[in-house]
């Protein structure tokens, strides 16, 4: 029963991955609002009813590419970080930032399924809220240890962080512990213009105005870098 049960298991969890590759090719065909159950099943040589012991809904296919998504990019951010040595702040943001955007690039539909426009009628569970952290908690990782080692020299900021957003600063603490408002403030400039440097380049807003891709981002991340205090 055992051994039954196992092979039962190995060749759920191999459809389990033919779907969901096949589904992964979709999002690059049709995006993810028409990704279909039905037209993955006919691909599969699977009667459309059968396919639904696996993904009871097309909400549920897209969490799973979602988390494996966020992990895959997760993964790879970690892994950019990693190779770095642990007090060289600056080489860990730019290795993170650069892996993150190599895996953009390498997977450009499935990081339009994380970062580009929502699906419509798809609410994402909290399900996909761990893997969802990955890459912006190396991120935060990189900062906190930072200020923990007195490594950061920020220049001037005008204007301060208002009081109002100090709830908002509770929030970023969750991933910055023990680092001060401005400094986490500083932190989400940077990675809302990393994550938007991406997505212009995979939706195609830099075309026709920046041929050297590769410096010019190395160059804004650097830029970052600096209003942080990596230096």
């Amino acid at each position: 029963m055992t051994a039954s049960r196992t092979a039962r298991e190995r060749v759920r969890a191999e459809l389990t991955r033919e779907i969901t590759d096949i589904a992964r090719r979709q999002l690059a065909t049709e995006g993810a609002g028409g990704l279909s159950l039905r037209a993955v099943a006919r691909e599969m040589g699977m009667v459309s009813s059968a396919i639904y012991r696996y993904f009871p809904s097309r909400d549920d296919l897209l969490t799973t590419l979602i988390i494996e998504g966020y992990n895959a990019l997760g993964e790879a951010v970690e892994r950019a970080d990693a190779a770095c040595p642990r007090d060289d702040y600056l080489g860990r943001w730019l290795a993170a930032c650069h892996g993150l955007r190599d895996w953009a690039l390498a997977h450009p539909h499935e990081y339009a399924l994380l970062y580009g426009s929502p699906v419509p009628g798809y609410q994402a569970p909290q399900d996909t809220v761990p893997a969802r952290l990955r890459d912006v908690t190396v991120l935060g990782a990189t900062l906190r240890e930072a200020h923990e080692a007195d490594a950061v020299d920020p220049p001037p900021l005008r204007p301060l962080p208002p009081d109002a957003l100090r709830a908002d600063a509770d929030n970023l603490r969750t991933i910055m512990a023990g680092v001060p408002d401005e400094l986490m403030f500083r932190a989400l400039t940077s990675w809302t213009a990393l994550y938007g440097w991406i997505s212009f380049e995979l939706f195609g807003q830099l075309n026709n105005a920046i041929e050297e891709r590769h410096t010019a981002f190395d160059h804004s991340m650097r830029t970052l870098a600096a209003l942080m205090g990596l230096r």
